[in-house]
């Protein structure tokens, strides 16, 4: 009995960049490539400020309210 291996249609290739600078001119000579279908890039997590963050804490409850300094400072302390 024959056995049929199966060569698969497409893949993937996860190239690091070290100087994105070359980004362009990379990913045109990839596509240049014969049987590169298309080159997608992933996206960029968005960086958040500090006052965005805080934000997001604020409406997400990791808030602690004192009535006074001192009460944070014994709280921190233990």
């Amino acid at each position: 009995m024959a056995s049929v291996a199966t060569i698969p249609t497409e893949g993937q290739i996860l190239v690091d960049i070290e100087d994105m600078t070359m980004l362009k001119d990379i990913k045109k000579a990839i596509s240049m490539l014969k049987g590169v279908g298309k080159i997608t890039l992933p996206r960029r997590r968005k960086r958040y400020s500090a006052y965005e963050l805080s934000l997001r804490d604020l409406d997400e409850g990791r808030v602690y309210k004192y009535d006074s300094l001192d009460d944070l400072i014994k709280e921190i302390e233990g």
